[in-house]
Parts: C-alpha cells; sequence; structure tokens
C-alpha cells in the first residue's frame, strides 16, 4: 500500500496541511463561466495536485461517439453531467481502456475491438497526465505533461505512444506506461479509484456479505497482497519441489562425482607417487654422488697408506744401500788385505823352500836320533823328560809339517758334512722364519684394513649418534611445544603465518601441520598411520594458489635453499567433510585411517581425503592377519590397500616392509619415546665405546706384530750371517791347499765379507721387489682414484642436472633403488588400472563442476525457502496488523460519516470466513435496532453506500476518484447531504482530483474555483442502449 497522504477529514483542524504553491495558473483551460467560489466557510487554501491527475481526455471513433472531447478537467472537483447516452460512462470507460486496463473491467464490453465504433477501423484514446513538482516522471523527458496515447484497431489489438508536453514519442512500450501508473499510483482496476455504473448497480443492490469483504479486500489492494501471498506460497512448494528433485538429481550427480573423484584420487596418489619418485631420483643422484665421495677417500686413505709405505720402504732401500756400501767396502779392504797377503806369499816362498830343505835335514836328523835312541835307550829313559818333550815337539812338527796324515783329512771330511747339515737345518730355520715374517706382515696388512673400516663404522655411528641426539633434543622440545616435532623452525612460520594473515595477505588462513591438527584414536596405530600418511603430516593447505605462493616466500625465510620443505596443497577450503560412506573400505575388526583419526577441521580431512584417499585404506595390526585379509582371500570392498602396526605396506598381491621402527611425529607417549631414544644413544655410545675398544686392541696388535716382525726380521738376520758363515768354512775346509802359510782368518774375514755382500744384495732386491710391486699396486690405486674423480665429476653434473641444489641424504643407494622400482612398479600398477590422465582429470572437473554447480543452487534455494518462510511469516503478521488497521479506520470513517445524518452503523468483519456485514439505522441509534442494508429505502441505502465509498477513500491511495452515478437511488435530502460530505472531503484533500458522473444537473452547487462541470451534450436522435454484455476476465485476456 502506498503511503497515506491524509488524516482524519472531518475536522478542519485534523486535516493534513495541503501543499503550499501558487495557483495564479490554476486552471487556465477552465470554463470562463464555472463558479470560482470556495464551499468551505474560507479556512481552505488553493492548492492544487502536482502529479498523476487527469488534465484532459479526448475520445475518436470510441463506442458510440465519433469525437468526445477534448474534455478538460480540474485538479480537485469535476462533475461530468448528462443525460443518459450522452457519453458520461464513456469518457469513464474510455479512461480505464486509455490507462491499459482490461475490457471486461469496465463491465461494458467483452473485448477491446467492441469499444471501435461500427464503421470505423479502429478507435483513439487521449489521455494527458499532470507531471509536476518534485514527484514529477522523469520530467526532464517528458516535461510537465505525460500525453497517454492509445490506438485500438478492429482486431481487438492497441497499441501506446507516450508523448512529451511538446508533443515528442518517448516510447510505445506498455512497460513505460505501467512505470508511470506505479510511479503516481493510479489503479484503474481498483473500484476505490474508479467505480463504474454497473459495479456500483451491482454493489447497491448486492445482498452478499462476501461480494462486500471482497470489495473491501480490493479496494485497500489487500486483495492483491492476498494474492501476492498465494502466489508466493505456491511459488515456495514449486521450488521445494524443485528442490526435491534437485536433491534426488543431487544424490545420482554426487555419487557419478564420488566414483570420478576416486579415480581422480587415484590419479592425485599417482601425481604423489610420481612426486615423490622425482624426490626419490634427486636423492639417488646425490646418493650415488655420496657413495663415490665414500670410495673416493677409502681410496685416499689407501694411497696415503701406501705412500707412508713407499717412504718407509725408500728409507729401508737406502739404508740397505748404505749397508751394502759399507760391505762391499769391507769386502774390498779384505780382497786388498788378501791380496798383500798373497803378495807377501808370494815373496815368502824361497824362505818356504828353505824350510822345506830344513826339514828334510830334520827328518835326517829324526832318523840319526831314532838310531840313537835304538842305542841309547837308557839314556833315553834318564832322559825321559827331555823325550817326552821332543816328543810333543816333534808332534807339533807332524801336525804342521805333515799335511797328508789321513786322520786330519778325515776329520777335515767329518766337519764339512757336519757343516752342510748345520747350513740345510739353518736354510730350513730361515724359510720358517721369513714365512712367519710373511704371516706377520699380513696379519699387520689385515689389522691395518680393519682399523680403516672400524673408524668409518665409527664415523657412521657418530652420524647415527649425532642424528638420534638431534632428534632427542627435539623430542624434549616438543613436550613444552608439541609443533616442534614437525620441524624446529615449525612454531617461527605459524607465527609468522598468523601475522600475515592478521594482515591480509592471506584469503584464508593455511592449516597445517596436517600432523598437528589429526589425533589417534589408538596409539598402537601411530607407526602404520605415519607409514601411510608420510611427508602428508609435515603438509600445509592452502585456499587458492595465491595463498600458496604468499605461505612458499614465508617458508623460503625459515628453510635455506637445498633443504626439503613441507608440502602445500592447494584446495578450495569447505567447512563440511566430504561424504565417503559409500565408496569408503569396510570391515568389521579393523578401522580406516579415517576412522582410526580424531580430525577436528573439515579442510585437513579433505585434504588427506584427496591426496591419500584414507577411507579406502584399513589397519591391521597383526602382519599375518593383514597379509590374510588382503591376499588370502578377496579384498574387502573399495579396500585399496593395508598397513600393519609396523609400518608394513599390504596390497591383495605385494608387501612392502618398513623401514622406520617407530614413530616420529604421531606418538603420545613422548616421555617412552624419549627414554627409547636415551637407550638408543646409549646403545649407540656403548657401540662407539666398543669400537674405540677394538680400535686399540687393533692398535696394539698391529704394534705387537711388527715387534715381532722386527725380532723376526732380526733372527732372520742372524740366520743369514749363521749360513753365510758356514758356508765360508766349508768352502774354507774344501779349498785349504798346501800353502797352509796363508792367513787363515783373512780369509775367514774375507768369505764373511762376500757373504755379507752377497746377504745385502739379496735383502735390496728382496726390498727392491717389495717397493716395486708396492708402487705398482698405489700407482694402480691411483689410477683408480683418477677414475673415481672423472666418475665423480660425472656423478656431479648428472646430479646437478637432476636436482641444482645437493641435498643431504641419508639412505643407501642400494635403498634409494629399491624403492624407486617400488614406486616404479606402483605407478605402472595406478596406470594400468586408471587409464589416461587428462581424459580422467577432465571428467572429474566436470562432473565435480555439475555437482557443486547444483549443490550450490539447492543449497541457495534451501536458504531462500528459509529466508522466504522467516520473511512470510514476519510479512504475514505485518499483513495481519495492518488489515486490523484498514478495517478499524474504515469502521471509524463510517460510523463518523453516517452520524452526520444522525444515523448509527456498524461493520464487521469476518477475515476468516471472508465476509464484510453492514447495518445501519436511520434516525435515533440508540433506541432502534440495527437493520440489515437490505432492509433500507433505495436513498437510504445509497447514501450508506456512499458512506462506506468515502470511508474507503479516506484508508486507500489514488491520485484521482471516479464515481459513475454516485446518487442512484437517493432522494433530495440524501443527495444533498452525500453532496456535502463529498465535497467537504474534496476539501480536506486538494491534493486529490475528484471525477463524478451523475445524470443530475447539479445546479445548487456552490460556487467555488475548485469545482469544474462538465456538461455533455444530449445524445444523437434514435440513439439507444449500447449493446454491450459482461464477460469474464480469461475471454478478455484471450483476445486482448
Amino acid at each position: 500500500m502506498a503511503k497515506r497522504k491524509e488524516e482524519n477529514f472531518f475536522s478542519p483542524e485534523n486535516a493534513k496541511r495541503p501543499r503550499q504553491e501558487e495557483l495564479d495558473d490554476f486552471d487556465k483551460d477552465g470554463d470562463e463561466d464555472e463558479c470560482t467560489v470556495s464551499f468551505t466557510n474560507g479556512t481552505s487554501t488553493l492548492t492544487a495536485a502536482e502529479v498523476g491527475i487527469i488534465e484532459s481526455i479526448q475520445l475518436k471513433n470510441f463506442m458510440c461517439h465519433s469525437m468526445l472531447g477534448p474534455f478538460k478537467f480540474g485538479s480537485n472537483v469535476n462533475f461530468v453531467v448528462g443525460n443518459n447516452g450522452s457519453g458520461k460512462s464513456a469518457v469513464l470507460t474510455a479512461l480505464i481502456v486509455g490507462l491499459g486496463g482490461k475490457a471486461v473491467a469496465t463491465n461494458r464490453g467483452s473485448s477491446l475491438k467492441g469499444f471501435v465504433k461500427d464503421g470505423q477501423n479502429s478507435a483513439d484514446i487521449s489521455i494527458t497526465l499532470r507531471n509536476r513538482g518534485d514527484d514529477a516522471y522523469r520530467a526532464n523527458v517528458y516535461g510537465n505533461s505525460i500525453v497517454v496515447q492509445q490506438h485500438i484497431s478492429m482486431d481487438g489489438s492497441r497499441s501506446y505512444k507516450l508523448k512529451s508536453e511538446t508533443g515528442t514519442v518517448v516510447s510505445t512500450r506498455k512497460e513505460e506506461l505501467i512505470a508511470i501508473l506505479d510511479h503516481f499510483n493510479i489503479q484503474v482496476d481498483n473500484p476505490v479509484s474508479v467505480l463504474t455504473q454497473e459495479m456500483s448497480k451491482q454493489f447497491l443492490q448486492s445482498k452478499n456479505e462476501g461480494d462486500k469483504y471482497k470489495f473491501f479486500m480490493k479496494a485497500t489492494q489487500l486483495e492483491q497482497m492476498k494474492e501476492d501471498y498465494s502466489y508466493i506460497m505456491e511459488t515456495k512448494e514449486r521450488t521445494k519441489e524443485q528442490i526435491n528433485q534437485g536433491e534426488e538429481r543431487l544424490t545420482e550427480l554426487k555419487r557419478q562425482c564420488l566414483e570420478k573423484e576416486e579415480r581422480f584420487q587415484s590419479i592425485a596418489g599417482l601425481s604423489t607417487m610420481k612426486t615423490n619418485l622425482e624426490y626419490l631420483k634427486h636423492e639417488m643422484a646425490w646418493a650415488v654422488v655420496n657413495e663415490i665421495e665414500k670410495q673416493l677417500n677409502a681410496i685416499r686413505d689407501n694411497i696415503k697408506i701406501g705412500e707412508d709405505r713407499a717412504a718407509r720402504l725408500d728409507r729401508k732401500m737406502e739404508e740397505q744401500q748404505v749397508r751394502l756400501n759399507e760391505a762391499e767396502k769391507k769386502y774390498k779392504d779384505i780382497q786388498d788385505k788378501l791380496e798383500k797377503i798373497s803378495q807377501e806369499t808370494d815373496a815368502r816362498a824361497p824362505e818356504c823352500m828353505a824350510l822345506k830343505t830344513d826339514v828334510t835335514a830334520k827328518k835326517r836328523v829324526y832318523n840319526e836320533a831314532e838310531v840313537l835312541y835304538n842305542r841309547s835307550l837308557n839314556e833315553y829313559r834318564a832322559l825321559m823328560k827331555d823325550d817326552e818333550q821332543l816328543c810333543k815337539r816333534i808332534e807339533e812338527l807332524k801336525k804342521s809339517t805333515d799335511q797328508s796324515l789321513e786322520p786330519e783329512r778325515l776329520e777335515r771330511q767329518k766337519k764339512i758334512s757336519w757343516l752342510k747339515e748345520r747350513v740345510k737345518a739353518l736354510q730350513d730355520q730361515e724359510s720358517s722364519i721369513n714365512q712367519e715374517i710373511e704371516q706377520f706382515q699380513q696379519a699387520i696388512e689385515k689389522d691395518k684394513e680393519e682399523r680403516i673400516r672400524i673408524k668409518r663404522e665409527e664415523l657412521d655411528v657418530k652420524h647415527t649418534l649425532s642424528y638420534n641426539q638431534r632428534q632427542l633434543k627435539e623430542l624434549k622440545d616438543s613436550k613444552t611445544d608439541r609443533l616442534k616435532r614437525f620441524g624446529p623452525h615449525v612454531p617461527a612460520l605459524l607465527e609468522a603465518i598468523d601475522d600475515a594473515y592478521r594482515r591480509g595477505h592471506f584469503t584464508c588462513k593455511p592449516v597445517g601441520p596436517l600432523g598437528a591438527c589429526i589425533h589417534l584414536r589408538d596409539p598402537e596405530l601411530a607407526l602404520a598411520i605415519e607409514s601411510c600418511l608420510k611427508g602428508l603430516l609435515q603438509a600445509y593447505c592452502c585456499h587458492n594458489h595465491a595463498d600458496e605462493r604468499v605461505l612458499q616466500a614465508l617458508m623460503e625465510r625459515f628453510y635455506s635453499r637445498g633443504t626439503s620443505r613441507p608440502q602445500i596443497i592447494v584446495s578450495e577450503f569447505r567447512n563440511e567433510m566430504y561424504d565417503v560412506r559409500h565408496r569408503a573400505a569396510y570391515h568389521p575388526e579393523f578401522p580406516t585411517v579415517l576412522t582410526a583419526l580424531e580430525i577436528d577441521n573439515a579442510v585437513v580431512a579433505n585434504s588427506l581425503i584427496d591426496m591419500r584417499s584414507i577411507e579406502t585404506v584399513l589397519l591391521i595390526k597383526n602382519n599375518s592377519v593383514a597379509r590374510a585379509v588382503m591376499q588370502s582371500q578377496k579384498p574387502p570392498k573399495n579396500c585399496r590397500e593395508a598397513f600393519t602396526a609396523d609400518g608394513d605396506q599390504v596390497f591383495a598381491g605385494r608387501y612392502y616392509s618398513s623401514e622406520n621402527t617407530r614413530p616420529k611425529f604421531l606418538s603420545k607417549d613422548v616421555d617412552s619415546e624419549i627414554s627409547d631414544l636415551e637407550n638408543e644413544v646409549e646403545n649407540k655410545k656403548a657401540q662407539i665405546l666398543n669400537l674405540q675398544q677394538h680400535l686399540s686392541a687393533l692398535e696394539k696388535d698391529i704394534k705387537h706384530n711388527e715387534e715381532f716382525l722386527r725380532r723376526r726380521q732380526i733372527h732372520y738376520r742372524e740366520l743369514k750371517v749363521k749360513i753365510t758363515e758356514s758356508i765360508s768354512e766349508i768352502r774354507e775346509l774344501e779349498n785349504i791347499e798346501e800353502h797352509q802359510s796363508v792367513d787363515i782368518a783373512t780369509l775367514d774375514e774375507l768369505n764373511l765379507a762376500d757373504s755379507e755382500v752377497d746377504n745385502q744384495k739379496r735383502g735390496k732386491r728382496h726390498y727392491e721387489e717389495k717397493q716395486k710391486e708396492h708402487l705398482d699396486t698405489l700407482n694402480k690405486k691411483k689410477r683408480e682414484l683418477n677414475m673415481k674423480e672423472k666418475e665423480l665429476e660425472e656423478k656431479m653434473s648428472q646430479a646437478r642436472q637432476i636436482c641444482p641444489e645437493r641435498i643431504e641424504v641419508k639412505k643407501s643407494a642400494s635403498i634409494l633403488d629399491k624403492e624407486i622400482n617400488r614406486l616404479r612398479q606402483k605407478i605402472q600398477a595406478e596406470h594400468a588400472s586408471h587409464g589416461d590422465r587428462e581424459e580422467i582429470m577432465r571428467q572429474y572437473q566436470e562432473a565435480r563442476e555439475t555437482y557443486l554447480d547444483l549443490d550450490n543452487k539447492v543449497r541457495t534455494l534451501k536458504r531462500f525457502i528459509k529466508l522466504l518462510e522467516e520473511i512470510m511469516t514476519h510479512r504475514y503478521k505485518t499483513y495481519q496488523q495492518f488489515r486490523r488497521c484498514l478495517t478499524l479506520r474504515c469502521k471509524l470513517y463510517f460510523d463518523n460519516l453516517l452520524s452526520q445524518r444522525a444515523y448509527c452503523g456498524k461493520m464487521n468483519f469476518d477475515h476468516k470466513n471472508e465476509t464484510l456485514s453492514i447495518s445501519v439505522q436511520p434516525g435515533e441509534g440508540n433506541r432502534a435496532a440495527f437493520n440489515d442494508m437490505r432492509a433500507l429505502s433505495g436513498g437510504e441505502r445509497s447514501f450508506s453506500t456512499v458512506c462506506f465509498i468515502l470511508s474507503l477513500w479516506s484508508i486507500a491511495e489514488s491520485p484521482f476518484r471516479c464515481l459513475d452515478e454516485f446518487d442512484v437511488y437517493m432522494d433530495m435530502v440524501n443527495r444533498r447531504i452525500a453532496m456535502d460530505m463529498i465535497l467537504k472531503m474534496a476539501d480536506s484533500q486538494r491534493f486529490r482530483q475528484f471525477i463524478l458522473l451523475t445524470p443530475q444537473s447539479m445546479s445548487s452547487l456552490p460556487s467555488s474555483k475548485l469545482i469544474r462541470i462538465l456538461r455533455m451534450s444530449d445524445p444523437e436522435r434514435g440513439q439507444t442502449t449500447l449493446p454491450f454484455r459482461p464477460v469474464g476476465q480469461e475471454e478478455e485476456e484471450d483476445r486482448s
């Protein structure tokens, strides 16, 4: 309903003050003889309506009239008077039709073509509406007036021309006319605005209380509001049906989408596997480099040891060369001495011959002495002592001079045999000692290699100990801050994320690390869940790619280049978790990863479902039971894989063991983890201590063996000397000649020197061979080192091509190779089972967009229905209050209007049954009973009807009011009273226009400038009533 512009018109002091404006040019087009005297006691101010009133109307070939008008109406009260058939009702009908009303609304025709005069092809209606002041409609286009021209054809069609004040056509669209009528609040189909003659008669003669109620509802536009409410409720029901259909369709689309999503998630898992494969390749590239570097370090260590040994051999060679030089010098000196002795021997040869002659002479003397002995036996006895001395002398002479004596030769042969046996024994002993020396040298080399191996093992254990100590520190830190378990930089990174979010850098605050957002229902499954989720536990979720770029920039502040960063998952955040009931794995005894976790954040749950399909992964603690469930029989429905409490991964046809022994992120018993790590740290320390003790024992063994080796080498040299001496003695005995005068000591020295020279030469050759052999080995190691260095350069070049920044690798190349092969097999299996990745992604995106679009529409419609119900409930309450207010106002006005003739009356509204009963009692109301209007006389009934209409005018809004033959059935008294009431109301509402049609002369009206009387010419001779018949609304709509 439009805003009301009037107050109670019964008392002038309560009337709304009319607009103040100059009316010097008011009604300049009016008739010169029109009365201009005010009919109000001089208290009213001349004002005029500015918008929406009828300035003029002109008809051509309309109904029975070739030309009517133009009729120029005043701004307040207009009486159109004339005899029946003069065209009064035609003007009113043209007003309804010309402003867009239907033919049936006039009660004078079934269709528009019935309004075209017989014999003519068309009819024209021209209506001028006032358009002034602040409320003017498009004043810059139309000016102060809007001309509505309607052309009606014989076939019942019509067209519009909307012209400005200057006659310019502004629009030909009916929508523009509707906009103008809405702006001016003109309601041609409202009986309060335009009450036709036929409707007035029907209302006066109606005995149905329901018709009165309908008239009231239509006049106050409550009927239109009610119809709007009914239409809205019907629309709501249709919308609910659409929602039900949409939900049914949504269920099917959701099923299709989830099928596509399951395949897409498998592909997404494939992408994760490919990402992991690329990272493993990066690790593999640098792991190969690490192993080659270790081999290079080992070769360098061996070369260093070899070079040290070569230096020792060089020193020994130099020492041996010095000894050889000394032995050769000694040998030469002895040789020179022997040469000198030989020269002396040659020089003394004549002397020897003289001595031999002397010996011969002495033999003759001996013979003579012997003869003398025989002769002088007695003298011999006397000379016994002398004889003994002589015998001794003789024996000495025999030994020194008689070389051909047999006993001496035998003694010498016996000694030579003994010496040879001794040499053989010494040589056997030499061979045995030489073997011992070789064994000691091998033992020393083996111990040194073992020492190198233990040192490497000690270094590896120290690295492991350092890693465990770092992990232990992180665990101890996590007791006060659990986030540090996911990395030492995580708390600082999360603070940076919070700060960036407060600054508005993120659309939605990133979520992570995901491991910190989940909780275990069963702590025994911690390792299994970690083996399943792996790097996703440290991952973060972003709402869009813009947020991802901001998070990447933040991570660069905490993670240096070349180090591993947490994964970032980009997925639109949703407040509800996916419904995976129809595609989740189920087993009555074993949970899935999804059901084994408590996840409060839907974004975290949806990300894990998208990236790892956790609803399809079973958790089975026992390894043998897991094999039985997954491999001995058909796996449970929708189950793709399973994990055991030990972290082993079980497929339908494969089984992969876990490399981890304890959970790192999800263990709730931090104290137990710390205790276990402390025990492991102590074990590693004990292992390092054992290795150091073993290393110390090896050092002792090496020193002990080197001492034994030194002693054996000394013994070996002593044996060599003894062997040399024995051989020299044998040679001396074998080479004894007659020249016994040669100094035996000198010969012995010569033999010894010769033997020493031989020994030193053999020693030198031994060390030369050892040095050559060692140098060959050393050169081989150097060549191997060069090859390894070249290989290292190639591998490093290849590694940089694969991964430019070097990364720290803790696993060996063999383990990584196994993981890569295993991952490749899984990727091939996924490819074989799912098909083309691009097509799957396209189908999934289409299905997801279709589902989300329909889901959004259904949600929007549900929200709309909910909001509509709330609004409708509130508006219906407001409607009921408004209806009650209008009802009360209508009763009040009606009672006041009746009281002007001392009538009493009452109106009873039954909104439930939709009836309106009006009871009126003429005369003294206190003493008379109320009568129904049907019991009243025609004049009383007409007067009551006027009071009812005026009361409706007081509560309804319209720029003009039209009444056709309002005073029918009234006597003069009632007509006069009704006329005064209408004029009084018109005087209180000068901003409204009143058009009253009556066959009366209206000569008794007071003179006033606000009243204009339009007199119609008498009808042509022979003209009778028009052959119109009322028709239904449907027929009108079908034809117009």
